[in-house]
């Protein structure tokens, strides 16, 4: 059984700082992708920032310059670090994941969502 479970959300006011991690458990090959996507009330799921298993990394417009994404391979984590949060980014973050199981001596991979973490940036 894999998840992922995200961590590190909260209300935090206006030029305040989050740090939000998720970290993969469960009979995982391989993680290739992590990445963190977010849905606002009314809105669609967009993605926030992406990093490959050897470290490239890609942000939506919105948070460059803002947030940061990293991973720990030995911990199957990926974290994102937001700083100067603004009212527009509240919302529910998703943690999204490549990852590569064994199923019956071979591997496939599957993409996995954590359950979200709520992001209220308020004052």
């Amino acid at each position: 059984q894999v998840q992922l479970v995200e961590s590190g959300g909260g209300l935090v006011q206006p030029g305040g700082s989050l740090r939000l991690s998720c970290a993969a458990s469960g009979s995982i090959f391989s993680i290739n992708a992590m990445g963190w996507y977010r849905q606002a009330p009314g809105k669609q799921r967009e993605l926030v920032a992406r990093i490959t298993s050897g470290g490239s990394t890609n942000y939506a417009d919105s948070g460059k310059g803002r947030f940061t994404i990293s991973r720990d391979n030995a911990k199957n984590t990926v974290y994102l670090q937001m700083n100067s949060l603004k009212p527009e980014d509240t919302a529910v973050y998703y943690c999204n994941a490549a990852l590569q199981v064994v199923k019956f001596g071979s591997v496939y991979e599957y993409e996995y969502w954590g359950q979200g973490t709520q992001v209220t940036v308020s004052s």
